[in-house]
Formats: structure tokens, C-alpha cells, sequence
């Protein structure tokens, strides 16, 4: 990173105050009767009717639109296990968006845990605080094992984003760009490469979406994980296949696409050149893709481009899902956000990438015109009508599948934040 970012970014998290959010006083205070409903002796009576029916705590708190985000700091960004404080930043910032596109208040809690089994306890202790549970920056394996125990203890929703949200983005653009480019994700040969969180959640949706298991070759740092090898962990053995196939050389040949989720520089031109005609690379290694977008283009002039950076077309970003999954699954109180809720949110993703973009949009990007095609397989962050367009799709997904405990909301749609306060 440049130093004169560097600084920026310093500066931008230290002034005028230090840190990305604040608490804000949603009831009057100005006199002593507002005062004395606030507290005490008023604070008493919500108390009472919480302790007859639990469920008044949606009604009396702000339990039903906050969010924890929480981590153990043991895979920030790209920068590895640097512990629970030096995570703090991120997962401000993770609250910052959650509050500018959704409306959604949130919390952020840093866990020391001396085990996995630590970081659940603790979590679990604590989580009927909240509306929401999302997990950040957690390493794999332990992140599988320590959301599914969370899922199964806590009745509200938890979510890695690190693994989802990813996974819905990448599914989403993948839909799109398969279908520019001719192709069925049913047939479509996917090479992957990486092994971990985001990779496992990204191969399991993309198959929840059609694509075949047998088609599939995901990479570790020891080649393609095939059945033949012995040295794999439950979550790596769901994807060994049956194949002579051992390194990335091998695998990349005739294949329609490659996914990387893994580290910089790590997909060569050789590789790309023996793809399928038309192919669909996603290199989302941040901020170094696994190969340079410009290097990819002068190699094939016929592929689809999509990495996880901001200054290139098609960007895999995680903020085009989590704020609007959890305000969908928040909205109809659902227990969990299961595998229909994730589909749901991908072909809403995919569909509204296929709408041109507002004006607005148009000129907070330049001012080049959005409309689908194989630069714009995604829509932007700053399309308003992410909130409507996700938000619903999931809220119907969660009542339709059983797992909301309210209707369909009947201020749906959402226009904009005002609902909730924001």
C-alpha cells in the first residue's frame, strides 16, 4: 500500500475521534420524567413483561436490530492471526456497513479464547443479547466447526460472512458470467483454488446452484484434493474426487473456470492460455488477485474478469450481501439463515445485476454507464435498491422455508432506511 494511504487510512480511523461508530440515544432525555422512564423506577415494568415472555424483548430493546460482530482475530484480511484486539478495526468496520446500507446496529466483541471450544462457550453466553450473530476473520477449520455449534445453540441467526458471504457474491457473478459466456453451470469444468473458508462455503453453494460435484477441482497448497490422498479433514474430503489430476497444470486444462481464493500471483498466463474458450476467472485474492487483471486480458481476450478489488470491473465484495441478508433475516425474526435464504440472495444479486443502474450509481462510478454485460456481472455497492431487492428475497426465503417466526413484513419494500431510525 502507498504511504500516503497508509497515513489516510490511519488518519481516517484516529480523527476526529478514534474509531468508526458511536452510540446514539433514541428516546427523549430532556426532563425528569424522560429520565425516570428511562431508568428507574420506569425501566422496571419492560423488565417484568421480558422476564413473562422473552419474545418482549423485540418489543421493549434493541435487541431486534443489533448485530454482534464478533472474532477471535486469528485470520484478519490478508494479514494472518494477529489476535483478538488488532481484529477491533475491522470489525468496526464491518458495523460501519452494516449501519450505512442496512440500517443495522451492531456491536463489535473481540474474543481471547484459549481453545475453539473457548470462543463457542463464550458466544453462545452471550448471544440471546443480540438479533444477529456475525462471525469475522476466523481460520479455517476451526471457523466450520465453531459456527455449525453456534447455529445448533443459538436461536438466532449466525452467519460467517468470511465463508457466505463470500460464497453468494461469487455465486452470484459466476451465474451471470457463465451465461454470457454461453455456458451451463450444470457442465461448466470449475477449477478452485484454495481449500479454506471462503473456499469451501463458495464450491458447496455454487453445487447448491447446480453445478456438479464431479466437475469441481479444488486445490490445497498440496495440489487437487483427489481421493486418493489420505491426509485430508472432514471439510476438505467432502470435495476429493476421482481423478489422475495432480496440480494446478493439470486441472486447468479445457476448464471453464477458475475460481481463486488463495494469494497473489499464483495463476500464470501458461495457465490461463490453456482454459476453455471463454472462461471466467475470479481472482479474489485481496489486494494481490492470483493474476494480474491486466496480464489476464492480454492473455485471453475472450474471458470474463472478476477479482475482489474496487479500482477493476466486476468486484467480488461481500457488501453487496451481509447488510441486506441480515436485514431480511432480521425483519421476519428468523432463527437461522439457512440454504434457501443464501440461494435466494444470489439469484437476487444475479437478476438485479441484469437491471441497468440508476443514475446515481452511474455517477458514483465514474459515470460510464452500468448495464450487463461481461464488465458488469455484479451490481455496485452503492445501488439503493440492494436493500429492497436482497433484503426481500431472503425475508421471503426464511418465511417460505420455515425458519421465520414473523410474517412478510407489511412495510416491505424498502425504499430506504427510515424504518429503522437510520
Amino acid at each position: 500500500m502507498a504511504e500516503d494511504i497508509k497515513q489516510a487510512a490511519l488518519d481516517y480511523h484516529e480523527h476526529p475521534i478514534p474509531g468508526k461508530l458511536s452510540v446514539t440515544i433514541t428516546k427523549p432525555t430532556a426532563t425528569a420524567r424522560d429520565l425516570s422512564l428511562a431508568y428507574s423506577p420506569g425501566v422496571a415494568e419492560p423488565c417484568r413483561e421480558i422476564a413473562k415472555d422473552p419474545e418482549n424483548a423485540y418489543r421493549y430493546t434493541g435487541k431486534g436490530n443489533l448485530v454482534a460482530v464478533i472474532s477471535d482475530g486469528s485470520a484478519i484480511l490478508g494479514l494472518g492471526n494477529l489476535g483478538p484486539l488488532a481484529s477491533k478495526p475491522v470489525m468496526e468496520g464491518k458495523g460501519l456497513l452494516f449501519k450505512r446500507f442496512a440500517g443495522i446496529n451492531s456491536v463489535d466483541v473481540e474474543v481471547e479464547s484459549e481453545s475453539p471450544q473457548a470462543f463457542i462457550d463464550t458466544v453462545a453466553r452471550i448471544a440471546n443479547t443480540y438479533g444477529g450473530i456475525n462471525l469475522e476473520d476466523i481460520k479455517a477449520p476451526e471457523c466450520f466447526e465453531i459456527e455449525r455449534q453456534l447455529i445448533e445453540r443459538c436461536s438466532i441467526p449466525v452467519f460467517h460472512d468470511d465463508q457466505h458471504g463470500t460464497a453468494i457474491v461469487t455465486a452470484a457473478g459466476l451465474l451471470n458470467a457463465l451465461e454470457l459466456q454461453g455456458k451451463n453451470i450444470a457442465d461448466a469444468k470449475i477449477v478452485c483454488l484454495g481449500a479454506g473458508a471462503a473456499a469451501t462455503a463458495c464450491m458447496k453453494l455454487i453445487i447448491a446452484c447446480g453445478a456438479q460435484r464431479e466437475n469441481i477441482f479444488v486445490l490445497d497448497r498440496k495440489g487437487v484434493i483427489h481421493s486418493g490422498r489420505d491426509d485430508l479433514n472432514q471439510f476438505k474430503a467432502m470435495f476429493a474426487i476421482d481423478t489422475d489430476k495432480r496440480t494446478l497444470d493439470d486441472a486447468i486444462v479445457g476448464a471453464d473456470v477458475f475460481i481463486g481464493v488463495s494469494g497473489p500471483d499464483l495463476f500464470t498466463a501458461d495457465q490461463l492460455s490453456k482454459m476453455a474458450p471463454n472462461p471466467i476467472v475470479f481472482a479474489c485474492s485481496n489486494p494481490d488477485p492470483e493474476i494480474n487483471p491486466e496480464l489476464a486480458r492480454a492473455t485471453r481476450d475472450d474471458l470474463i474478469m472478476a477479482t475482489g478489488r474496487s479500482d477493476y470491473p466486476n468486484q467480488v465484495n461481500n457488501v453487496l450481501g451481509f447488510p441486506f441478508i441480515f436485514r431480511g433475516a432480521l425483519d421476519v425474526r428468523a432463527t437461522k439463515i439457512n440454504e434457501e435464504m443464501k440461494v435466494a440472495a444470489v439469484h437476487a444479486l444475479k437478476d438485479l445485476a441484469k437491471e441497468a443502474a440508476p443514475a446515481d450509481v452511474v455517477a458514483a462510478y465514474g459515470g460510464t454507464a452500468l448495464s450487463f454485460g461481461k464488465e458488469y456481472i455484479l451490481p455496485k455497492p452503492m445501488d439503493a435498491r440492494l436493500l429492497n431487492v436482497v433484503s426481500a428475497a431472503v425475508a421471503r426465503a426464511a418465511v417460505d422455508s420455515g425458519v421465520a417466526m414473523l410474517p412478510y413484513p407489511d412495510f416491505y419494500p424498502l425504499e430506504n432506511l427510515d424504518h429503522f431510525g437510520a
